[in-house]
């Protein structure tokens, strides 16, 4: 069902006791689909993540020529089975005066993976998304393209810009991964048909481990058959951030809130949240926590978190956090204030005091950024009378968010959804209708 522009969350009543599922990886998912459509056979990607992100990446393979299909997955409503055949043989680009035209949304994954790829095809391919991003940068990838012989073609190295593929043209490059890991993920997703050798350059424990992650799927990939995508570790900081909260809270059990599917695999960088968000109860966790080494993007999830918390944190590294989705240390600082924690903003660094007392409900601006979104939707769990604007947005990456946090317990957290919007009637929504 298609979501107001406002909605209220109204706490559950009692108790937290709850055993969730979350949606499959999204870097898994994406990163599968390119190898899927590089394999001489046909592949079965089982437990993908179902979202925005990924059907643009599905909607660009099929223009390419790729037979992709699509079921539901029964086990959970964000995820799908996709079935890939195409051989690894691209459908042909247009000219260079009208090229063929992809349109990657906001998702970086399918316009950074999609620029290597289509390199490999003929003709000219024009990829295109967002406002938001076409400020994103893009300009390491490109140059590595040119490196290897290609012609991009991109006003201020940002998109939209127009590839002129030529086909595998063995070489090698380098690549920065200081802006994104993205970068480097995309060539060597394509590396092996490309003929291409790539060396990869600055790294640093914020993005090195997508790096590895990518390294290692390129290792256990099937070239036909069935691919199994695990659980997505960001997603899941939701449900354990809640966990969290109702043990703060002084909940005797000692995780009022699992995750069923939580993986174990080493490859996502924020599976450690589960093990910070234990070292916080037992009032062991550090005062400074960092985004390049301790917490990828489940420490928005940390931040938004930490008024509950006994001790002040100081959450240092976010400069990456500013150019992704939206700004999305602003996002926070802003939401933060607006629900009376005390917060500093210190440069790129967010500075959370325990302020649990103070907190009180207050209207969140999402900035059609996904993880705002969910972030603030988990503190609204404990805070009543939050309002989140342009809840829709979470489609990005977990269509079945709200449905989550209204299913009753204990498949659900048991909150209760209103209309919040200008004019509306306050009704209860009924969510829980799978979203196509």
């Amino acid at each position: 069902m298609a979501l107001p522009a406002t909605i209220e969350i109204v706490p559950p009543q009692g108790l937290l006791r709850a055993r969730m599922t979350v949606p499959g990886s999204k870097s898994e998912t994406n990163r599968a689909l390119i190898l899927a459509a590089h394999a001489p056979g046909p592949i079965t990607l089982r437990g993908a993540l179902w979202s925005d992100d990924t059907q643009v990446m599905v909607d660009a393979l099929r223009a390419l020529g790729m037979d992709v299909t699509v079921e539901d997955d029964p086990a959970e409503p964000s995820n799908c089975t996709i079935e890939v055949s195409g051989g690894g043989h691209l459908g042909p680009g247009g000219t260079p005066e009208a090229p063929l035209d992809l349109y990657v949304g906001n998702a970086g994954t399918a316009a950074r993976f999609l620029m290597a790829f289509v390199a490999l095809g003929s003709g000219a391919y024009r990829l295109h998304g967002t406002a938001r991003m076409h400020e994103r940068p893009q300009a390491a990838l490109f140059d590595s393209l040119r490196q290897l012989g290609y012609e991009v073609d991109a006003p201020g190295d940002r998109l939209p810009a127009v590839v002129h593929a030529a086909g595998p043209r063995p070489g090698r490059c380098t690549v920065s991964i200081a802006e994104s890991s993205q970068f480097a993920s995309a060539l060597l997703l394509s590396s092996r048909q490309g003929g291409w050798e790539i060396e990869v350059t600055d790294a640093n424990a914020d993005e090195s481990p997508y790096v590895a992650m990518t390294e290692q799927m390129l290792g256990v990939f099937p070239e036909a058959g069935e691919y199994a995508i695990e659980g997505d570790t960001s997603s899941g900081s939701y449900f354990v951030g809640a966990d969290l909260a109702a043990r703060l809270r002084g909940d005797e059990r000692a995780h009022p809130v699992e995750v069923a599917n939580w993986p174990s695999s080493g490859w996502q960088f924020d599976e450690r949240f589960a093990r910070y968000c234990d070292e916080v109860v037992a009032g062991r966790a550090p005062e400074v926590v960092s985004r390049t080494t301790d917490l990828g993007d489940s420490i928005m999830t940390a931040i938004v978190l930490a008024p509950l918390f006994d001790r002040p944190t100081r959450f240092v590294d976010l400069a990456r956090l500013r150019v992704q989705e939206c700004d999305r240390v602003e996002a926070l600082y802003e939401g933060l204030s607006r629900c009376g924690a005390r917060i500093e903003m210190l440069g790129d660094d967010l500075l959370v005091h325990p302020s649990r007392d103070l907190l009180h409900g207050a209207t969140i601006e999402t900035y059609e950024d996904h993880r705002v979104a969910m972030c603030f939707g988990t503190l609204g769990l404990f805070v009543p009378g939050m309002l989140i604007r342009n809840p829709s947005c979470v489609s990005k990456t977990f269509p079945d968010f709200w449905a989550k946090l209204a299913a009753p317990m204990p498949d659900g957290l048991g909150a209760t959804l209103r209309d919040a919007s200008e004019g509306g009637d306050g009704h209860v929504l009924a969510i829980g209708e799978r979203k196509d």
